[in-house]
């Protein structure tokens, strides 16, 4: 488990910037996924179930501005950052995992 934070910049002006923090690098992606989750919410409130696509994801998550993180690394006590491709690569993994596939 590696304490991760989650910055989020969805438009062009800097205070639509935030940012997230999560006990493990699986929970952060997990958020990805529910801030896409919340924006679809959002977009059709009268749809009672919805649903996606990975490559409806990852067109979201390229759409950002900006998305990247930092995971706390234990060894050198430090954070590291990664970028969206680490990011969709991690999202990726995660969700074959939950599909009960490996890859």
């Amino acid at each position: 488990m590696s304490h991760t934070i989650l910055f989020v910049q969805p438009g062009q002006h800097p205070e639509t910037r935030t940012y997230s923090d999560y006990e493990s690098v699986n929970e952060c992606m997990e958020g990805v996924c529910k801030i896409y989750e919340e924006q679809l919410k959002r977009r059709n409130p009268n749809t009672p179930t919805i649903t996606y696509d990975i490559s409806q994801l990852f067109d979201f998550v390229d759409q950002l501005v900006d998305l990247s993180c930092l995971v706390y690394q234990k060894s050198t006590n430090t954070y590291a950052p990664y970028n969206k491709a680490w990011i969709k690569e991690k999202i990726y993994v995660l969700l074959r995992q939950a599909a009960g596939t490996t890859a």
